[in-house]
């Protein structure tokens, strides 16, 4: 992605606004999809979205952009109950750089032990953003497996770098921030499916549910105040991807803008700074 080419459609605005949806594993056939936007007063324009193949892929475009403010679909945290119960280090930097030393196989039979010694309903520890997003535990690693996307996404950031608001912060102009597109979407359309990797599951029904949520975007109906800004074309794409993959980059980039127009980026004064926090969760 050019710096330039961006710049050029976004009418002197800055910084520039992103969504990420994030995978642990991408691929070209799943890569990482970002949503690349600015906004004006009340209304966000999506300028153009962006596929990744690998991560090194995504380190680059990110680098490539001097300033920005955008949304992450991974969590930046564990939660605290887990590093305490573990013995980890209690200071984030110290828990991250302890958690990303370890493969994947040590995260999941670590983790998978704790799940095993704890009664059924309550196996996974949660972080205290988890209930007001209706997010997954940052612990789980199947389903999705959200503990591995934070152990390829943090390192990433970090290595930028960037700014992580309530956790982390560094003398830089980009700035991470922890989104969820669940939590919009339920907002917009309720329980409703919009998405599937499965082809037998894409279906007529979860086609129409896209098509409900980007109405309701475009239309602003949302408790943050603002308005997706879409082109035929950008719209038309957007409803013709089954996965969901880039309409969730695209609630992840509304969620940063609304982060861009409130104090501390919209993050609670008792924001735990071990755990973090999804934008605009309980806002």
């Amino acid at each position: 992605m050019a710096y330039s080419g961006l710049m050029g459609n976004q009418a002197g605005e800055s910084p520039l606004l992103l969504g990420v949806d994030f995978s642990s594993s991408p691929s070209a056939r799943k890569p990482v999809v970002l949503a690349w936007g600015f906004r004006s007063g009340r209304r966000v324009s999506l300028l153009r979205l962006e596929h990744c193949a690998t991560h090194q892929a995504l380190e680059g475009s990110l680098r490539g952009v001097p300033r920005w403010v955008g949304g992450f679909d991974l969590p930046f945290g564990l939660p605290r109950e887990l590093v305490e119960h573990l013995g980890w280090p209690l200071e984030w930097a110290a828990c991250m750089d302890h958690y990303c030393s370890l493969s994947r196989a040590e995260i999941r039979d670590t983790f998978a032990a704790f799940t095993a010694a704890r009664p059924v309903g309550s196996k996974f520890a949660h972080r205290a953003c988890d209930g007001p997003a209706g997010s997954s535990p940052s612990m789980k690693w199947v389903n999705p497996p959200v503990a591995f996307m934070m152990h390829a996404g943090v390192p990433l950031l970090r290595a930028l770098p960037a700014s992580l608001p309530g956790v982390h912060e560094a003398a830089t102009e980009r700035v991470a921030l922890e989104a969820y597109p669940g939590l919009l979407a339920r907002e917009l359309i309720g329980g409703r499916s919009y998405k599937s990797d499965d082809r037998a599951k894409q279906t007529p029904e979860r086609l129409i549910a896209r098509k409900d949520l980007i109405d309701a975007l475009e239309q602003g109906r949302t408790r943050l105040g603002l308005r997706a800004v879409l082109s035929h074309a950008q719209r038309e794409q957007l409803v013709d991807d089954p996965s969901g993959d880039a309409l969730d980059a695209v609630l992840c980039l509304m969620q940063a803008a609304w982060a861009s127009t409130q104090p501390q980026w919209g993050l609670p004064a008792d924001c735990d700074p071990l755990e973090g926090w999804i934008v605009s969760a309980g806002a």
